[in-house]
């Protein structure tokens, strides 16, 4: 081995011990003290540099390393072009990444699934879907983390059935993550029957599972047999889970299931409530028409300072139940807390209205007149 490329060896080596590590700054500046030492980086050196830069998010600087590859020869290199499409998509630059991505001559398993986690992660769901079919077409397998992902944010019931024949003609049906995606597919979809038909044929299931089964039965009791099911499986309950059966029992209206279940939390399985928890106790109770115990939830039981989830459900409730005292409790820490939304002032209003306040109604009116929220 040259001295050069033994060089080049050991910066790699460098850099690619920080990027692992998080430490995007320091491989970063490895890569630069590399230029000033005058050692020529080689195909190893950019997609770990550039790995470094997609976790700084610097667009300028991935733009300069692109300059360097392209400038070392290496711009047509599929291994540095995957990396390539990753830093520009985790920089911000979708437009960029797919602008790479057309450029690479002999696309490989990792350049298709850079792309598609790509435009997952921007929330491109449409792109994602198009680029997973010309992944099949070419005959490239997607990995089951993209199937999964691409499963769980599939917005038509036609593509998700789709999808779903294809996990089973390919004989995927069994993997763990995908049989998860594919409750969650459905599910959102409400497709229930399907939902549980998915979950009952699973070999193997996981905490990630039972939370999915146990949110698919949100408005539906049977979600507690699941819940109770899980409990004799050994499974230990999580916050999610918790989330999911207290938001089961808010919308079902049974609260006598959902105490039993808020006390169980804390005392059996040492789960201290957070924001979301005592957000569900709030629904509950104001679903069901009892306001004082949803007002003394927040200010007497919560350890800290509620958010704009536990108000919110406390001011809907006296919007659906008339009453404009504890509203008007609600709706003040609403307008500290969230003094842009609208939605607060509306239903306020809609509180006084029910309640032949009209003085008041005015009142509100003109308070989001003054804040610039109505003209």
């Amino acid at each position: 081995m040259s001295k050069r490329k033994s060089s080049a060896f050991a910066w790699n080596s460098l850099i690619s011990g920080y990027a692992e590590s998080a430490q995007y700054e320091d491989a970063m500046a490895i890569y630069f003290q590399m230029a000033e030492d005058g050692v020529k980086p080689d195909r190893f050196t950019f997609p770990r540099v550039l790995k470094a830069c997609g976790g700084i998010g610097s667009i300028q600087i991935g733009e300069a390393i692109h300059r360097d590859l392209v400038k070392e020869g290496f711009g047509y290199d599929v291994y540095v072009l995957n990396a390539l499409v990753d830093m520009y998509a985790k920089c911000g630059d979708i437009v960029k990444a797919k602008s790479v991505f057309d450029m690479i001559p002999h696309k490989d398993y990792v350049s298709w699934n850079s792309m598609l986690t790509s435009y997952l992660h921007h929330g491109l769901l449409h792109e994602a879907v198009h680029i997973f079919r010309l992944m099949v077409r070419d005959g490239v397998e997607p990995d089951k983390v993209a199937i999964s992902s691409v499963l769980a944010r599939v917005l038509s019931l036609k593509h998700g059935r789709q999808l779903h024949g294809w996990v089973i003609r390919r004989g995927m049906e069994c993997e763990l993550s995908v049989a998860n995606a594919l409750i969650v597919l459905y599910s959102k979809m409400g497709q229930l029957s399907q939902a549980c038909f998915v979950f009952d044929q699973m070999l193997e299931r996981d905490i990630v599972s039972w939370n999915a089964i146990i949110s698919a039965h949100s408005k539906d009791s049977n979600g507690l047999k699941y819940f109770e099911e899980m409990q004799r499986a050994d499974v230990r309950p999580d916050v999610i889970t918790f989330v999911s059966v207290l938001s089961l029992c808010a919308n079902t209206g049974m609260v006598e299931d959902g105490e039993r279940l808020f006390s169980l939390m804390s005392k059996e399985y040492g789960i201290n409530p957070k924001m979301e928890h005592y957000a569900c106790m709030v629904n509950l109770y104001g679903r069901a028409g009892m306001m004082q115990e949803a007002y003394s939830m927040i200010v007497r039981e919560m350890g800290f300072e509620a958010g704009p989830t536990v108000w919110g459900a406390l001011l809907y409730a006296c919007y659906i139940h008339g009453n404009a005292d504890i509203g008007e409790v609600a709706a003040q820490r609403l307008f500290e807390l969230e003094p842009d939304n609208e939605h607060n002032f509306e239903l306020l209003m809609r509180i006084y209205s029910k309640a032949k306040r009209i003085q008041d109604v005015e009142r509100v009116r003109q308070m989001m007149v003054d804040r610039g929220l109505e003209t």
